[in-house]
């Protein structure tokens, strides 16, 4: 009966503030303020506020609601932790099953990506007549670039 009440009492407030605003010439933020102040009475007329006061005092009800977010907790964990291992079991294994297999290389390479690599090879020093660039040839060198 509370909850009536106080819904009621919303609403006339909120329909005297677009009575107001539409006063001011205001015509369409009256319209919003109506439409928003019928709201509450609408709640109790649909029993949405009978529920939710039911709900709110309904020790079964809170722990129902304490079930539902332990379940999404649970299910939030669980795909976290699959993410981070990289996919499903059969995923898993079919990817060790495939790193296992002799001579793996990757769709398309010419060669294998592992192996046959080449030393990197210094080039000739720069001639030292060009002071601008021989800070730069300097760090390229220690680099092997």
């Amino acid at each position: 009966m509370i909850a009536e009440t106080v819904c009621s009492a919303v609403s006339a407030a909120g329909l005297g503030i677009a009575v107001v605003t539409a006063y001011r010439k205001r015509f369409l933020a009256a319209a919003r303020v109506a439409a928003y102040s019928l709201v509450p009475v609408g709640l109790v007329m649909t029993g949405v506020v009978d529920w939710l006061a039911d709900t709110a005092f309904s020790p079964t009800a809170w722990a129902g609601f304490g079930l539902l977010g332990l379940s999404w907790v649970i299910f939030a964990t669980t795909r976290t932790v699959e993410r981070r291992r990289g996919g499903t079991r059969k995923e898993r294994r079919a990817a060790a099953r495939a790193a296992e297999a002799p001579g793996a290389v990757a769709p398309g390479a010419s060669a294998p990506a592992l192996g046959q690599s080449r030393p990197a090879t210094r080039q000739a020093p720069a001639s030292r007549g060009d002071d601008d660039f021989s800070d730069i040839e300097a760090i390229l060198r220690k680099h092997g670039i």
